[in-house]
């Protein structure tokens, strides 16, 4: 307060007052204003929280899905002489408490003991064993922390400790007991020691785990049951026995040699996805670092050292993570262009409706620095409490650890809103200069060259490496968009005053007149902004670039699923059997298959080539060869004429069968006559009948293959008349394919068949009531599980979040377009009224006004995504979004830019009439009232 003030008792004229003045003026700009910066500060800090939330989940779902062990600290120390159940203790809290400093260690999975390393047989004669094979079912023996909390004890005791004169105690599972015919009280002779002594146990109780599932029983051998291990030639029961934690060093006499073992699971809960790095670099130090030496010093035991596979799998998440970058930020970064261009929109509205007041203040002496201020002042008033509670609403409602980076965009939002409207009036004071044509040329040629050396050092990159978010990469779309705005503002206008004349030879006026408003240009009147064609544009490419990504991966990903099926549905039993004629005639005749065929694939072939050296290979032999063409041409996976397979009847055993050679291989066999011999020692002649790169029986071969008619080959071969695949393509449910199976194919499983599918069933594999190695594929279920990830799913809903922000910002870009001419506009309605428009005829002016700029936008914007297709598509790599490894490139494709275009469009033609219903009519009674007021 000045001193003249303070005696006069008047208070200061400050800026405040003048603030406070402005905004109670016009209230209703004021709040929409505010209204405008809360949802677009929200949004800036929104986007960033919903990102790192999907990224987070996604990350820690990959890993989770890894199982406990690829996600622990495994830490291991020779079991000493000393070793007893308090000793691990101590360790335990030593280690806990050093791992639990540095990461989050999860109770769940966190198990610690001592393990035998090596495993004996059971060598008692009235154990179960396969009577082809004779080989003794096998012991592991362990000691596990707290056992009894996680088994019950159904027959017995806890084992008791062992003092090494006499068989060692042990409990087992019940289940195991049951299938090897172990009894409680068996002495079980486990053969002989080095030193010439008898190693036996003593089965002291039987127990049931509490839960199979549970993470922490995760490779400690077969506690739960007894495994049926198939090893070729070897096929046994193997299970796990207990012992007491007194009996460690007794333990170790039994294994030969044994080792006590911490395992300490990371919580997958507590991981994030930008703290990868930091994680990455404390699970390295706790393995070969400064960590680990101190774990060694802190437990007093120099040979303690820790194992993981975590690195391994963080190094795959982070490629993971930064692959899906580029597809998941061009949505969000559309949304950020057009929300600038609306409050530049906005903030020209203010300065148009303010003008004269603003050069007024100007004219009674205000320096520019003073009126500034007042108007930045008058924006904090306005923006900044939206912004905040903005900012606050998107930090509470999308909880994250991280909030640096979305408050860094909220501020950058906010403060686009205060100082866009401040600037803009700036504007009105510089100094006009006679050359604004050519400034906006250079300008233009300037944003031209920028686009192209963008485009051009993308596509000269090529296909992005995973290494993270690229700024060029996301910015030439939006560039592309620029750049399409500013030529359809230099050609939009042309085009439709052509149309404003075409419609003034017509007899209406509203086409002509309407027309002629959205073509106005230097002569006296404003020139079409250039903003609302930006909006529009960037809102429609980006949308359209997005959605032909997201069309990309679901084709891409429906093909490799149908590849690695071999057609819409594949089944493959084992090559010891073969797939009935009844199940393939049945399974052919299911409603809606198109082609099917059985196959017979040999994977230890030779074909004997003109230089006399054999190759292994596949041999293929196809019953239906116009089938499996058929199937080959839907899969696009080794094309080929079905004739060229034919085969004339007749001809003796050495008569040369006409072949499908892989590509790489055929030109050592078109040089001269060749066979391909089969393991059971009989040769076939072949014919090259033509090269293909692939066929549908291999989706991977790795070397290479023949296909042959079957017919041809069982004449000359009938030793190998069977089948052991069966392919199909059609929308079939493969679940009728697994009746046909078990109903037709005589496959009811049987001794060791059974055995190996009731062991999988134990480990919950569901093998759906069908013998090991009967397996039924679907191209649909296999494409549901590569789109099983929470990482594209959370980039396809980031986009689709985006999409739908950037559609709303395109609209109001619009409407604030509509509302910054409505002057001008309820004036000239005004008068056509009185001269005799009907309400009809103005809603039609307006549309037509309003309605070349939206669909040129709308084309210009589709027009722009499919160049942008085209242009940069090769440069994304869509195999984490794909869910497999795969060299397709982005291309251009109508639809998902048609429908997006269209939807846009249609949406801004809708809120054009809307707003012409509520408002405009309001507005011309008011205009037709002005004499009655006056």
């Amino acid at each position: 307060m000045t001193a003249e003030a303070a005696e006069t008792g008047t208070p200061a004229h400050g800026p405040a007052r003048w603030v406070r003045t402005r905004l109670l003026a016009s209230p209703s700009a004021a709040l929409l204003m505010a209204a405008l910066a809360f949802v677009t500060v929200f949004l800036a800090a929104a986007f960033p929280r919903v990102a790192d939330r999907g990224a987070d989940t996604a990350f820690q779902d990959f890993v989770s899905r890894r199982g406990v062990n690829q996600s622990s600290l495994l830490v291991t120390s020779k079991t000493q002489n000393g070793d007893n159940a308090p000793v691990l203790d101590r360790v335990q809290e030593h280690l806990t408490g050093m791992v639990g400093r540095r990461l989050t260690v999860s109770r769940t999975g966190q198990v610690y003991g001592t393990r035998a390393l090596t495993d004996h047989g059971m060598a008692n004669p009235e154990y179960v064993r396969f009577a082809e094979k004779h080989t003794d079912p096998t012991l592991g023996l362990l000691y596990l922390h707290d056992l009894a909390s996680r088994a019950t004890l159904t027959d017995g005791t806890w084992p008791t400790p062992g003092d090494g004169s006499g068989p060692l105690p042990i409990v087992i599972s019940k289940q195991a007991a049951e299938s090897i015919h172990i009894k409680l009280g068996d002495v079980i002779d486990n053969g002989v020691e080095g030193s010439g002594r008898k190693r036996t146990t003593v089965v002291v109780g039987l127990y049931q785990v509490n839960d199979p599932r549970d993470p922490a029983w995760e490779d400690l051998g077969c506690p739960a049951r007894a495994c049926l291990r198939t090893d070729p030639e070897h096929e046994h029961w193997a299970t796990s026995g207990f012992v007491d934690g007194a009996s460690l060093p007794a333990l170790a006499r039994w294994g030969s040699v044994a080792e006590d073992f911490w395992r300490l699971p990371v919580d997958t809960a507590s991981l994030h996805a930008d703290r990868l790095d930091g994680l990455r670099a404390t699970v390295t130090s706790f393995l070969t670092g400064r960590d680990a030496t101190a774990l060694a010093d802190e437990t007093g035991r120099r040979d303690l050292h820790a194992t993981s596979n975590l690195p391994e799998v963080l190094t795959r998440a982070d490629e993971r993570y930064r692959a899906s970058l580029p597809l998941s930020t061009i949505g969000p970064a559309g949304v950020a262009g057009v929300a600038a261009v609306v409050l530049f929109l906005a903030a020209a509205l203010t300065t148009d409706r303010r003008a004269a007041e603003i050069r007024l203040l100007r004219a009674r002496g205000g320096s520019l620095a003073g009126v500034l201020r007042r108007l930045i002042g008058e924006g904090a008033v306005t923006v900044l409490p939206a912004a905040a509670l903005g900012t606050a609403l998107a930090l509470v409602l999308l909880p994250t650890p991280r909030w640096g980076q979305p408050v860094l965009a909220a501020l950058v939002a906010a403060l686009t809103a205060v100082l866009a409207f401040p600037a803009r009036a700036a504007l009105l004071w510089a100094r006009p200069r006679a050359a604004g044509n050519r400034r906006r040329l250079v300008g233009e040629l300037t944003v031209l060259a920028v686009t192209a050396a963008a485009v051009a050092e993308v596509r000269r990159r090529g296909v992005g490496t995973g290494t993270g978010l690229d700024p060029l990469l996301i910015a030439a779309p939006l560039l592309l968009a620029v750049l399409g705005g500013l030529l359809l503002a230099r050609t939009e206008p042309v085009v439709v005053r052509w149309l404003a004349a075409l419609a003034g030879r017509g007899r209406g006026l509203i086409g002509f007149l309407g027309l002629a408003r959205a073509a106005r240009d230097s002569s006296g009147h404003r020139k079409p902004s250039v903003l609302p064609l930006l909006a529009l544009l960037i809102a429609v490419t980006t949308t359209g670039f997005g959605a032909t990504v997201l069309d990309t991966v679901d084709h891409v990903r429906t093909r490799a699923a149908r590849i690695t099926t071999g057609g819409d549905l594949g089944v493959s039993v084992p090559n010891y059997t073969t797939l009935t004629e009844p199940f393939t005639q049945a399974a052919g005749a299911l409603p809606g298959v198109r082609a099917s065929t059985a196959v017979w694939v040999e994977p230890q072939a030779r074909i004997l080539g003109a230089d006399q050296t054999y190759t292994e290979a596949y041999l293929v032999m196809v019953v239906d060869p116009a089938a499996y063409a058929e199937i080959a041409r839907t899969l696009g996976a080794g094309e080929f004429d079905a004739a060229k397979l034919a085969t004339p009847p007749g001809g003796g055993r050495d008569t040369p069968v006409p072949a499908l050679v892989s590509s790489g291989f055929a030109k050592r066999l078109t040089t001269g006559a060749s066979q391909v011999r089969t393991p059971s020692g009989n040769d076939l002649h072949l014919t090259v009948a033509a090269a293909v790169g692939a066929t549908p029986a291999l989706p991977d071969p790795g070397k290479p293959f023949v296909v042959v008619p079957a017919a041809a080959a069982w004449e000359r071969l009938p030793d190998a008349k069977r089948v052991n695949k069966w392919f199909a393509v059609g929308d079939t449910d493969p679940e009728a394919v697994r009746t046909a199976l078990r109903d037709n194919g005589g496959v009811q499983p049987v001794g060791l068949a059974k055995m190996i599918a009731d062991d999988a069933a134990a480990v919950g594999k569901d093998t759906h009531d069908l013998p090991a190695g009967y397996i039924v594929h679907s191209s649909r279920e296999t494409a549901a599980a590569l789109g099983d990830d929470p990482l594209q799913h959370a980039a396809g809903r980031l986009f689709w979040y985006a999409a739908a922000a950037g559609a709303g910002y395109a609209l109001l870009a619009v409407l604030l377009t509509l509302f910054r001419a409505a002057p001008d506009r309820t004036a000239l309605l005004a008068r056509l009224r009185t001269m005799g428009l009907r309400p009809r005829q103005g809603l039609a002016l307006i549309v037509t006004e309003a309605l070349p700029q939206t669909l040129a936008a709308a084309v210009g914007g589709g027009l722009v995504a499919v160049a942008a297709v085209a242009l940069l598509g090769g440069a994304f790599d869509i195999s984490t979004l794909v869910g497999a490894k795969v060299g397709d490139a982005i291309t251009p494709v109508l639809l998902p830019v048609l429908l997006p275009t269209a939807g846009l469009a249609l949406l801004v033609a809708l809120g054009v009439v809307a707003e012409t219903l509520v408002a405009g009519r309001r507005q011309i009674a008011t205009e037709l009232r002005a004499g009655e007021q006056a």
